[in-house]
């Protein structure tokens, strides 16, 4: 049998950087300083510097980062947020959390991103913020998105979950919108060894409000400026994150690297698959093909021992948990094809070269026994 080729390998990643990691464990078990406190402060403030922004607040996980900033933002009940439905519906549960109501607009076929020609005709009296995600690790069009924002003075508030380190015209994402939203949880490029997030910014008034609304809305133990929440980061996870970061940009280069293989290997095959746009940083937190017979394409990877991923095979705008939107089949077609077609190969910063060739063999191999071109 064939050795499994996972789509993810943690503990890999894990073993390259064991001895920083558990030194930096028993750091803070030595500490006894377990939420907040000094790493956490110096992970938000080495994590704004690479993501080239003035401030970070680090909260504990990044569903929590894009609510506050929706927050700090001033969204609230019968309020309306222009987003997309190809993401995680973390992405759209924040909205709902602050009472307002997601409007979605559909996603340009080559970024799969959030497609700035749809923005204004969705714009209404109530629109209070734009939220572009960064999918799959590549920047959204932000120059037009921000210069509709401002022709209407709305905030753009940037879904980054997924794209630590790319960038948008040598901007790195995260800085380029009023504020920003990233994830680390344990998958992503920069991971956690649990939850994590934080939202970053370049105004400090939007850090100020952030920063009480995340405990308990105080700045003074026991003073109690606004209801706030329990979104605190623990220091266990801002040990950890302040260890992984200073490899980041190496595991990216190598992300990078991997996607230039994959291209290579199916530049003559006709395959549909991830493409970086010109002037983008594209940081490849997921690899993706695009095929018609996905789902068969996904099984015969399965018999090779090949574990993929889809992202993601029901859009938000048709869930049932937002049936009460109104939205129906074929109102986003874009999204919806992509959906439908999408599927994710292996990704990760120590995945080798002969396990590229052999994930692209089997996709060749399908490509050629089907005659999808």
């Amino acid at each position: 049998m064939k050795d499994i080729i996972p789509f993810l390998d943690l503990k890999a990643q894990y073993n390259s950087i064991k001895t920083e990691i558990d030194e930096a464990v028993k750091g803070v078990l030595s500490s006894s300083a377990y939420v907040l406190g000094p790493e956490v402060t110096n992970f938000e403030r080495e994590f704004a510097i690479y993501q080239k922004v003035k401030h970070g607040v680090a909260v504990n996980s990044g569903t929590s980062a894009l609510h506050l900033a929706l927050l700090a933002a001033g969204v609230g009940p019968g309020d309306e947020v222009i987003t997309v439905s190809m993401t995680f519906i973390a992405t759209v549960a924040a909205i709902s959390y602050t009472g307002a109501t997601p409007v979605f607009v559909d996603i340009v076929p080559d970024t799969l991103t959030m497609d700035p020609s749809q923005i204004e005709a969705s714009i209404t009296p109530r629109t209070k913020v734009i939220l572009p995600v960064h999918l799959y690790g590549q920047a959204a069009e932000m120059d037009p998105i921000m210069e509709i924002a401002s022709r209407h003075d709305l905030i753009v508030i940037e879904d980054a979950a997924q794209a630590h380190g790319a960038e948008y015209k040598g901007k790195r994402v995260g800085g380029i919108g009023h504020m920003g939203a990233f994830s680390f949880y344990p998958g992503k490029n920069l991971g956690g060894y649990g939850e994590g997030g934080i939202v970053t910014t370049n105004d400090f008034e939007y850090i100020r409000q952030i920063r009480l609304l995340r405990d308990w809305g105080q700045e003074k133990k026991y003073h109690h400026d606004i209801l706030g929440y329990n979104f605190r980061m623990d220091a266990m996870q801002g040990a950890i994150l302040r260890v992984k970061l200073r490899h980041l940009e190496a595991w990216t280069e190598l992300r990078r690297s991997h996607a230039q293989q994959y291209a290579a290997c199916f530049k003559a095959t006709g395959i549909c698959h991830a493409a970086e746009i010109s002037e983008r940083r594209h940081v490849y937190h997921i690899y993706s093909l695009f095929h018609p017979t996905r789902n068969q394409l996904q099984k015969a990877l399965q018999t090779e021992n090949i574990q993929t991923g889809l992202h993601y095979p029901i859009p938000v705008h048709l869930q049932r948990a937002y049936d009460s939107l109104g939205f129906c089949k074929d109102d986003l077609p874009i999204t919806e094809r992509i959906a439908k077609e999408q599927l994710s190969l292996p990704m990760f910063a120590e995945l080798t070269n002969e396990q590229i060739t052999r994930v692209a063999e089997v996709v060749s191999f399908w490509q050629e026994k089907t005659h999808v071109k």
